[in-house]
C-alpha cells in the first residue's frame, strides 16, 4: 500500500529514473525524479499497463512528497488516474486518507508500468533524450484511428 503523503520508486527502476533526469549532472530529458515519474504514470496509463511496486527504493530517489506533484500542478494527474481507474468520485476525498493511499498506489503502479515500458525502448540507447524523441513521434504517427490522442510531449521540456 501506498505511503501517505509520498510517491514511491521500485527499486529495480530507480537506476533507470536517476538516468532520465539532468540533475546532477546528468544528461536525461527531465528536470526532477517527479517529472519522471509523471511522464511513466501517463505512458503506463495510455498502454494500459499497471505494475505492482515489490520492492521499493530507500535513496536516490527516495519516496517523494506529494506536495512537490501540487506545487507544479501534477497532482491533478493523480487524481485523474485515480477517477478514472476507480469510477468513483469519492477517491478525490482530502479526508480519508484510504482514499488518499488508493489514489497514490494508483498513480505508482501506472508509473512502474511506465518505467517497465521506458526500460524495453530505451535499452542499449546512448542518448535517451533522442530515443524518447523517436518513441513519442513513432507513437504519435502510428497510432490508431479510433484512439483518443494522448499526447506526451508535452512533458518534456
Amino acid at each position: 500500500m501506498a505511503e501517505t503523503g509520498r510517491i514511491r520508486v521500485a527499486k529495480d527502476k530507480a537506476d533507470l529514473v536517476k538516468a532520465l533526469t539532468s540533475s546532477d549532472g546528468g544528461t536525461g530529458p527531465f528536470q526532477t525524479f517527479a517529472d519522471v515519474i509523471v511522464f511513466a504514470a501517463a505512458l503506463g496509463a495510455k498502454h494500459k499497463k499497471r505494475v505492482p511496486l515489490s520492492e521499493i527504493s530507500k535513496r536516490e530517489p527516495s519516496p517523494i512528497r506529494l506536495e512537490y506533484f501540487a506545487s507544479v500542478g501534477n497532482d491533478v494527474v493523480i487524481k485523474l488516474l485515480g477517477m478514472t481507474e476507480t469510477q468513483d468520485i469519492n477517491i478525490l476525498s482530502i479526508h480519508e486518507e484510504e482514499y488518499a493511499n488508493q489514489r497514490n498506489s494508483i498513480f505508482e503502479e501506472y508509473a512502474n508500468g511506465g518505467l517497465e515500458i521506458l526500460q524495453n525502448e530505451l535499452r542499449g540507447a546512448v542518448d535517451y533524450s533522442e530515443r524518447i524523441l523517436l518513441f513519442l513521434s513513432y507513437e504519435r504517427t502510428h497510432k490508431d484511428e479510433k484512439e483518443e490522442e494522448f499526447d506526451l510531449t508535452k512533458f518534456l521540456s
